[in-house]
């Protein structure tokens, strides 16, 4: 009897410490030199980083939200032609647990909608700004257009996520856009929606596949840029519980909206636009379910890219292409 309560509690103890998550690795440890950042009204702090014309001068306000596994220090091609063409001011920021900002415990899409909110307001970057978000990390953006609609000026979506269980969209095609996705993709995806409290066991297990081959995730280009671009070292320095795990949570839980049911922020001024960019060539995201979603809502603008693939963005080309749209559309 004594041996079958001390296996009974050598599995348990196992199986303890396979789901709970480590703690974060303190910044003390891992950071250098720190960058700036803000104080918000729970005690957590956000990192940031300012980069253009002075914001009381600034034209454009752009907020740059950054997409998974990455962080402030996003390598994007912010020239200074195209700086002083539009007059910006681009603020960038690493999303909780990313980089330099602390984690929350509690992060929800709704939660980064308003860190984002928070951080224009201890900035004092203006009651207006343009929001703009990339792959994962445009479901903050969508958070901003349902919760805080009248601080916008602007979106845009650059080959957002889709959220597979999304309410009112068609079953139908939310099943043939995660079919699109490799095996071990979705199977991921659906512990972090359906059992989000096993998720860091999932990513640290050995037993079932749980990693993403890039091959089959992004193409030949996409794989180009992201050996140019990508810098994840510094951006999950806490642990990737709190940085990139618990974005999978976020982005991939319940929704209390969907995308369709969203209304237009600029009905009454007309100042304003939403942009949407589809890559054709994406391997993530399937066309059709961003149609849908423009189909619904025609006050948002899809720009469709022939070839393009997930990492758009980090092509200087279509990165012009998208601050023109959401400077002068």
């Amino acid at each position: 009897m004594l041996i079958l309560l001390a296996i009974v509690g050598l599995i348990s103890y196992y199986v303890y410490k396979s789901i709970i998550p480590p703690p974060p690795i303190p910044l003390r440890e891992s950071v250098s030199k720190k960058s700036p950042r803000v104080k918000l009204n729970d005690g957590r702090h956000l990192a940031y980083k300012e980069l253009g014309f002075p914001k009381d001068k600034a034209e454009n306000k752009i907020i740059v939200v950054h997409g998974y596994g990455n962080s402030k220090d996003v390598d994007l091609y912010t020239t200074q032609e195209m700086i002083d063409e539009f007059k910006i001011y681009f603020l960038f920021f690493d999303r909780a647990g990313y980089g330099e900002s602390d984690p929350n415990p509690s992060r929800t899409l709704k939660t980064d909608t308003y860190d984002i909110e928070e951080l224009a307001d201890k900035l004092q970057i203006g009651p207006k700004f343009h929001v703009l978000g990339m792959s994962l990390g445009a479901y903050p953006v969508y958070g901003c257009l349902k919760y805080i609609p009248h601080r916008l000026c602007g979106a845009s979506l650059v080959v957002p996520l889709v959220n597979f269980w999304w309410r009112r969209m068609p079953r139908k095609l939310l099943n043939a856009a995660i079919q699109k996705l490799p095996f071990e993709f979705r199977l991921t995806l659906r512990v972090a929606h359906y059992f989000p409290w096993l998720l860091y066991w999932w990513m640290t297990q050995k037993w079932f596949p749980n990693s993403r081959d890039p091959k089959k995730t992004l193409t030949e280009r996409d794989i180009e840029l992201s050996q140019i671009h990508a810098k994840q070292e510094s951006a999950l320095r806490q642990g990737e519980y709190v940085s990139t795990q618990r974005d999978i949570i976020a982005g991939y839980g319940n929704w209390e909206f969907d995308p369709t049911e969203l209304s237009n922020p600029f009905s009454d001024s007309n100042k304003g636009s939403v942009h949407i960019w589809c890559a054709l060539a994406d391997k993530q995201i399937l066309r059709e379910v961003l149609l849908y979603i423009c189909d619904k809502l025609p006050w948002i603008k899809l720009h469709e890219v022939p070839e393009g693939g997930h990492w758009i963005i980090h092509e200087k080309r279509h990165f012009e292409a998208i601050i023109k749209a959401a400077c002068t559309e």
